[in-house]
């Protein structure tokens, strides 16, 4: 469980440094004003981000009203399926139902079309 809470931490950290950082990413959050959530099925662990003047915020608590919710079975299914190199564990994962998705799908694409920012870049 440990790990997933800190998989989310970093992953706000990495939207909120790209977003500073990388003008690509900032177009991506232009006009953009909602809130969204990742979370375990029992709702232990949670983690909300705020998308807003083109910046991200995050907390580790949950949000009055997300657009959209990511409920992952459990902390370590959460942890696999974020941090699987298969470009299709997020599509698997639904399929197998270790992953529910509740609000606006078209939000859930926005965030999956953003994720490619957080990627480490190759070295040379």
């Amino acid at each position: 469980m440990i790990k997933f809470k800190l998989l989310l931490w970093a992953l706000a950290l990495l939207m909120k440094k790209a977003a500073r950082k990388n003008p690509d990413f900032r177009q991506q959050l232009d006009g953009k004003n909602f809130a969204f959530q990742l979370q375990t099925e029992d709702g232990k662990v949670v983690r909300h981000f705020a998308v807003a003047d083109s910046k991200i915020r995050s907390k580790a608590k949950a949000t009055q009203d997300p657009a959209f919710t990511i409920s992952f079975k459990n902390a370590d299914t959460g942890l696999r399926i974020l941090t699987s190199k298969d470009k299709n564990a997020f599509m698997k994962g639904i399929q197998d139902k270790d992953i529910k998705i509740a609000g606006d799908l078209s939000k859930v694409m926005w965030f999956q079309s953003i994720t490619k920012f957080l990627k480490p870049k190759k070295k040379k």
